[in-house]
Formats: C-alpha cells, structure tokens, sequence
C-alpha cells in the first residue's frame, strides 16, 4: 500500500547525484567534453545568474600514483572524468549538484543556509511502521525509473570518441549497484586482455571515503523520490553475531524452503533481479555491464568457507581495529600492515592488523558470509543488506575519525593506487567529489549514528584516547624530567639546611621565635601527597 502512494512522487523528483548526468549523454557534450546543464531556478548554466556556480575546467591532481597500475590511457576512469568531460559546474557555497541546484551534505533551505545533523539508528530499534516503511522506500527504488541520470554501456572508444553515445536508463536502485560495478570493474585492455589489479572503491586509502559518499547520495535519492526529508540509512550492528539476524522476511528475507542459496517468496526482495554479476563474461566480450537482469538475488548466510571466514567480527575485532593510530601504511593497498583502513577492510589480522589477504575479516569477513550476490565485489550492491553493512562501517570509521582526530594531511597525498590520492575524483560520481573531501567527521556531512550519540562510557574513552595517547609518547620526557627534578630538589635541599644551622649558631637575642616549645609538641604533621 506504501508503494503505491509514494508512487506519485515520481513525476515531482529534482536533480540528485549518480553517475552521467541525462541532460550530458549526448553527442554534443561529449563531442565538446562539457557538461554544465542549466539549473532551473534561473535557466543560466550552473545557476551562474543567481551565483550559485559556473562553468570552469576540471584541475585534476598531478601527483604522482602507486605502481599498481602500470598503464596509461587505456581505461575510461583515468583521471576521472577528462575522458568524457573536462568542464563542469564548480558550485559556490553551500551549493552542490551537476548543476549546483542542491544543497551540500548536510544543509538545506531555499539558500542552503541552515545546518541539519540527522540520525542513522540501528534497525532493530526501528518501529514496526519505520522498518515497514524502509523496506517500501527499497522496493520504491527498484521499481523507479532515475529521473536524472543513465548509464554507459559502452567504452569512450567503443562510442567512437563520443560520436556515437552508447547509454540507457536504469531503475534509481540499480544506478548505484551499477556505479559500484563500474568503480570495481576490471581494465579491459582489448582482445581478450584484462588488468584485475585495480579498484577505485576498494583495497587502497578512498574505501571508506569513496563509501561513505556513495551512502550519503543514495540516502538523498531516497529522500527526493519518497518526498521523505528525514529519512536515514539503518545500520546492523553486527559485533558478536551468532548469525544473521537480518535474514529473515520480517526485515531482509528470509531463506528459501526448498532452494538454501535463495530467498524466501514471503519477501519483497524475492523478486528482485540482480545486475552487473557475470563480470568473466563481460571481460571476454571486453564490455561493460548493460544492467540487464541475470536472475534473482543469491545468499546462503553462514555456508560459506569457514577456512576464508571462520566467524563474524567481535567487538574485541573492532576495538583493536580503533586502536591503530595509522589511517594508511606502506603500499597503501591489501598488503599494508598497521593500517586502520585496511584493518577494517578485512585484508589485515584484527588481532595483529598484519597483511593476511588469504583471511576475510571486519568488513570483507560480511560478505564473505552472505554466500551470494554479496561476496562478489562487483555485484555486491544487488543484495539490500549491503546498505546496512556499509552503514555500519561507516560508523567504526567515524569512531576512529572521532578517536584520533586525524589533520586532513593524514590522508595520502600521492603514491596512493590509481584514483586514491587525496585530490583524486572519484569514480565514476558527477558532480565531482575528491576522497580528502570525506575524510571529515560525519556531523560536518549532516549526519551522526544514535550510538555514538549516548553518554555511555565507550564515547568518553573515545574523547579520552587522543590525550592518553600523546601521553604515552611524552612519558619517556615526563620520566626524565621528574629524576632531573628530583636532584635539583636533593642539591637544594641540601643547601637550605646547611644555611639553616648556619643560622641556628647566631644569638638567640636577634634569632626570631617561631613557636612557644608547648605548642610545638601538640603539632601533628599531616601529608597532602
């Protein structure tokens, strides 16, 4: 019933954030590799008139990449996005969009002047109407058309250097398990070459940036196609789960009676058909995933390779993980050891947060897990338990942002894999966002997470951990310091009762009386130590 009343809301939907913007899939934006479409507020390009942006050249990073990649000119995300467009909307303000017609993350109003911080809660603490109603919004997404934004089908080269686009529509769900495909995809390198080793949302510094961005624009979608302003990504807080509490149709489906690796026909996720999953496919036919339906969606939670991922993350697991001072290490990719990222990727030991990308833990360890749509990188998007999992990494990273207070120049600069550096675009979002531009505390995004917001123990050891810390690193300085002390105290000491009796041997005629000798003995001496 919910479904068919948000169904109106389709015709009223405004610009949002994804991947090539309608109004620039076509042959004479990509011919002139421009794409600044008019905002309608005002009808300039890039709401010039009303000064909320205009239309300028891409500067993109020159600093230099990791050895990862040793090709050039030969994928589509180099330098993302000069191969399709090398100008966009620079938006002024509080102003954002492809066509600076929204407002930044976390402001809103007709200017874009008034601060908002909403709250991302646990779903299990959701009402029955709220969880309901959450479960609606995802079917509502499956079954929308984006108003917005298309994707490729297709390479540059394969459109003939962009005179002959090559795009279509997709459902707004769809859109972004396409745009996690497309950053995850391998380079096609012609015939039947492939470069695996390479990712613009995993497996290097931007991970928890890239996914952090990815969560905020598909809660604003949500948000515009439902009219719902106040809605938020749940998270599962998976910490110490004996299964998965969400497999189960009341919440995310539950298991097929008859057939373990599908869902049962009780859930509304049941029917959804999943995309962009036979990636050994489209590598040998050196194309990209068109978006068209491969079937339903797979999971056999708890049935998968116990010698890859013997059990779900403990808390224990994330608290050693909040404890490395180190965002990135090293190579910056899998093999970093001491790395807080690749820790709570999943490629390093929780325990020692040594490189073991043999083992699956944290955040790869739920994938792995889910035994389906969800533990292959690139199609992982399709099972709708992939929102509440990354919300809820997104609430460890947050812990730690809070923790250790990092300086934005604690992300990596340069030498970071292909697309990770700090002023790196990330693949494959338009408008434009740099990684360094999340690598902030959540409340400056206009959102928080209820748990992070109770005044329970855990937060003030959070607040308290920065100090301990530095602490620790001054305390050899502190030691030295305190026996220093201690023998200018002894050499003093020493002086001042030499001078003491020298004065005790002067006439007691000009020696001043400090005490009547009666009430000198009924003195007790206390210590204030």
């Amino acid at each position: 019933m919910l479904l068919s009343a948000l169904g109106f809301l389709l015709v009223t939907l405004q610009p949002s954030t994804g991947q090539f913007p309608r109004v620039c899939a076509n042959r004479q934006s990509l011919l002139s590799k421009e794409c600044c479409p008019p905002w309608d507020g005002d009808g300039s390009p890039c709401g010039e008139l009303s000064s909320r942006g205009s239309c300028q050249n891409i500067l993109l990073s020159q600093a230099p990449l990791g050895p990862q990649f040793p090709f050039s000119g030969v994928d589509d995300r180099e330098e993302w996005p000069s191969v399709f467009y090398n100008r966009t909307c620079r938006c002024e303000g509080n102003f954002m969009g492809y066509n600076c017609g929204e407002c930044k993350f976390g402001f809103s109003g007709l200017n874009c002047t008034e601060r908002q911080v909403k709250t991302r809660r646990n779903i299990f603490q959701l009402t029955t109407s709220e969880k309901n109603k959450f479960l609606a919004y995802l079917n509502l997404a499956k079954n929308i058309p984006s108003q917005d934004y298309v994707i490729a089908i297709g390479t540059y080269a394969q459109m003939n250097n962009g005179s002959n686009p090559m795009f279509r529509d997709i459902n707004v769900y769809d859109l972004f398990v396409w745009m996690h495909y497309y950053a995850s995809r391998d380079t096609l390198l012609g015939g039947s070459n492939v470069w695996r080793d390479i990712d613009f949302a995993h497996e290097a510094p931007g991970f928890l940036p890239w996914h952090r961005a990815f969560l905020l624009m598909w809660e604003r979608q949500i948000q515009k196609i439902t009219g719902d302003e106040n809605f938020t990504i749940p998270y599962w807080d998976w910490r110490d789960a004996e299964d998965c509490g969400v497999c189960n149709d009341e919440y995310m489906g539950g298991r097929h009676p008859t057939n373990p690796n599908l869902l049962s026909p009780a859930s509304i996720f049941f029917s959804w058909q999943v995309i962009c999953t036979r990636s050994e496919e489209y590598n040998s036919q050196q194309a990209l995933c068109s978006a068209t339906s491969e079937g339903p969606i797979r999971r056999n939670p708890g049935n998968n390779d116990k010698s890859r991922t013997p059990r779900l993350p403990s808390s224990a697991d994330v608290e050693f993980c909040l404890s490395l001072t180190q965002y990135e290490s090293g190579p910056m990719d899998k093999m970093a050891n001491y790395s807080f990222r690749n820790t709570l990727e999943g490629f390093a030991d929780p325990q020692t947060a040594i490189s073991n990308p043999s083992q699956s833990s944290l955040h790869n360890a739920l994938h792995i897990y889910m035994n389906g749509s969800m533990s292959q990188v690139q199609g992982s998007a399709n099972d709708p338990i992939f929102v509440l999992h990354h919300a809820f990494v997104d609430s460890i990273f947050e812990r730690w942002l809070r923790r250790h207070r990092p300086m934005l120049e604690v992300y990596p600069a340069a030498n970071a894999p292909i697309g990770h550096n700090r002023e790196n675009y990330m693949v494959p979002f338009i408008p434009l966002y740099r990684n360094g531009e999340f690598f902030k505390p959540s409340r400056e995004l206009g959102y928080d997470y209820a748990y992070l917001q109770e005044p329970a123990l855990e937060s003030f050891q959070d607040f308290l951990t920065p100090y301990l810390e530095q602490a620790r690193q001054i305390w050899p300085w502190l030691v030295g310091a305190a026996v220093f002390g201690s023998v200018v105290t002894a050499v003093l000491t020493r002086h001042i009762r030499a001078c003491w009796k020298k004065k005790e041997g002067t006439s007691s005629e000009i020696q001043p009386l400090l005490i009547e000798s009666e009430d000198y003995n009924n003195i007790t001496y206390q210590s204030n130590f």
